[in-house]
């Protein structure tokens, strides 16, 4: 039974605190975790829970539904932060799991939250305790806990991804919070427009702490008007959110460059400028994303549109001369060039192929025909000797073995029947190299 400090406690809480669903039936989202019949549902209504780790973004319900765990097991419960907790809390919970569990038969869940930041030291602690059951550890994460933690914890847990909460979740948590006569300001008379309301859960975007953020302060800052009502408008809304922020972690970043690289080499503009303005959103050191372009230029465009290199070097170059929000218009031109040129991997294919047999070492000595001749007294060891020299024949051409004895018969580039590598093709047929289809 609460007493009267509580209460008070309770009151002063932020909204989003306040309206945290406290059952499964009441939790927002998540449905592929906790829907009816689902692996994790099933373990929580049976208290039987395993050491795991919840991974998703902000607001989608991880911490909640830690609580919610607290609130329906029979076990012990306990919450630990890995910015403020260190290797002394961990075994002071492990020594108060080791009690409960030969005195009472009880286990012990520990929720830690923010559970990345934990270092190796930290994690080491509480491994012996999880293999041996002592507590059945639940990390909380919004980074990819397979590139952020230690691979002794992730492995000895089962990792659930949350996933990110759609817009019309978002205005049911609005639309519970008013409501709710409780915990949200069902005894207000409030009155929000539905344009505020999407406008809300639009900025949110899946965050439904921030969304909840936003509705108090919404509420509690609008006088009521000559009826007691409190009305939020459009224009209100707005200035009690902010504008969207892409939390961009080490894992997010890698992934949102990947999809603006895969975007690149499927030559889908569209695709490839929605990335590209989404990773400059998020602070991304814009020379990072000009290094991508021109290595893509070579990697997925090459010789069947050569001029698209020039563009990426370009715009790298203007990147460097007039700097942002300039040079996004030069950086664009380049994605858009990247993308809409034919597309051939010859020249990365043919780098890979010459560098696997250079490692492979077993070098010969240098032809005598292709030896430096640049020496007084070279003709002494013959250097150069027999060697033709092309602009002397018709053509500027003439066949000759350039190629290391050990590479002897090794064909490296084969020119693609894309773009400008369709004349190269002809051209190398005229000197009687056969290029296969």
């Amino acid at each position: 039974m609460q007493d009267l400090f509580s209460q008070k406690e309770e009151q002063l809480s932020p909204l989003a605190d306040r309206m945290r669903p406290r059952t499964l039936d009441e939790l927002i989202g998540q449905a592929h975790l906790v829907g009816p019949g689902r692996l994790l549902r099933r373990a929580i209504e049976a208290d039987r829970m395993t050491s795991s780790i919840f991974y998703g973004p902000p607001g989608c319900g991880k911490t909640t539904l830690a609580s919610i765990i607290a609130g329906t097991t029979h076990s012990a419960f306990v919450q630990l932060n890995a910015v403020t907790s260190g290797v002394a809390d961990v075994r002071k919970v492990i020594k108060e799991a080791q009690d409960r569990r030969s005195l009472y038969g009880q286990a012990t869940y520990l929720l830690l939250d923010e559970c990345h930041r934990w270092s190796k030291s930290q994690s080491d602690s509480i491994l012996p305790a999880i293999e041996r059951g002592v507590v059945r550890f639940i990390g909380s994460t919004t980074e990819n806990p397979l590139v952020s933690m230690t691979p002794a914890i992730v492995s000895r847990c089962r990792i659930f991804e949350f996933k990110p909460l759609c817009e019309s979740d978002v205005i049911l948590a609005i639309h519970r919070a008013l409501e709710d006569r409780e915990r949200g300001f069902g005894n207000l008379n409030v009155r929000m427009d539905e344009d505020a309301v999407h406008h809300i859960a639009r900025i949110a975007n899946g965050d439904v702490r921030s969304a909840l953020g936003a509705v108090e302060l919404a509420v509690l800052t609008t006088e009521p008007d000559e009826k007691g009502v409190i009305h939020v408008t459009l224009p209100v809304a707005e200035e009690s959110i902010q504008k969207p922020v892409i939390r961009c972690d080490e894992s997010l970043y890698y992934d949102m460059l990947s999809a603006f690289c895969k975007s690149m080499r499927g030559s889908d503009s569209d695709a490839a400028l929605a990335w590209f303005a989404r990773l400059l959103y998020a602070g991304v050191d814009p020379r990072l994303i000009a290094r991508r372009i021109i290595a893509h230029a070579s990697e997925d465009v090459g010789l069947a549109n050569p001029t698209a290199m020039l563009q990426a070097v370009a715009a790298a170059q203007a990147l460097e001369m007039v700097g942002l929000p300039e040079a996004r218009l030069s950086m664009a031109q380049a994605i858009i060039a990247v993308c809409e040129s034919p597309k051939s991997n010859s020249v990365a294919t043919a780098l890979e192929k010459s560098v696997a047999d250079a490692q492979k070492g077993a070098f010969g000595p240098v032809p005598v025909h292709l030896r430096d001749t640049h020496y007084a007294g070279q003709e002494r060891l013959g250097s150069g000797a027999q060697y033709r020299y092309p602009h002397d024949y018709p053509g500027h051409w003439v066949k000759q073995n350039y190629m290391p004895p050990e590479a002897e018969g090794c064909r490296y580039y084969i020119p693609s029947d894309q773009g400008q590598e369709l004349k190269l093709r002809e051209r190398r047929k005229q000197r009687g190299i056969q290029d296969p289809s």
